[in-house]
């Protein structure tokens, strides 16, 4: 489904993450082996289906910990019937070992940041030194996250971005969880659906 996995890690520390496995565990395996990396957490944007089919497979061959924001438990307890409805062979993926919390800190600086809108439990992950955030399906190139799927609601996300994602450093790429790159200033200004204030 097209779906923008990250491996993110700390030089220093040899220590990472993968975000938002949702298939091919095999290739995030070989990018997690080259850049010679002890994931800590499989931590996930959301739980929509392409998000997290291979965070079970992920989990079992490195050991790391599941973590989810509980507001999208809802999703993930309902993986089958999300697969049912678009076709999509169903993978049990057991439960989420850990609640992400909004403000919650990781190795290498990074942290959680609640952005609900496209679903109640959506996250993002700002790695502030390295101006990266991993934004999941909140926003992407010119656009936004869908709200039209169970759980979404139009006014949190715009809240969502333009006072949690907005106030962030302008220069920060911004990985979407769908399509390619972009930067928090070129949203603030260009962005269709949703502009700063």
């Amino acid at each position: 489904m097209q779906c923008n996995c990250t491996v993110v890690g700390d030089d220093v520390t040899g220590v990472g993450y993968v975000c938002d496995p949702g298939g091919h565990p095999d290739r995030i395996m070989a990018a997690v082996e080259d850049l010679g990396l002890t994931i800590a957490g499989i931590v996930h944007t959301h739980a929509h289906l392409d998000h997290v089919l291979a965070a079970n497979e992920i989990r079992r061959r490195t050991g790391a910990p599941v973590w989810l924001h509980r507001g999208d438990q809802f999703l993930w307890d309902g993986l089958e019937k999300q697969c049912l409805d678009f076709g999509v062979p169903y993978i049990p993926q057991g439960d989420p070992d850990h609640w992400l919390e909004d403000g919650q800190t990781f190795i290498g600086g990074g942290r959680c940041i609640h952005t609900p809108g496209h679903t109640p439990g959506s996250a993002s992950f700002y790695f502030e030194e390295a101006q990266l955030l991993l934004a999941g399906d909140t926003l992407f190139l010119g656009s936004v996250g869908r709200t039209d799927f169970p759980g979404g609601d139009s006014k949190a996300l715009k809240q969502s971005i333009q006072q949690r994602l907005y106030s962030l450093d302008e220069a920060a790429v911004v990985v979407t969880g769908h399509g390619p790159e972009t930067s928090i200033g070129r949203e603030m200004r260009q962005n269709r659906f949703v502009r700063a204030v």
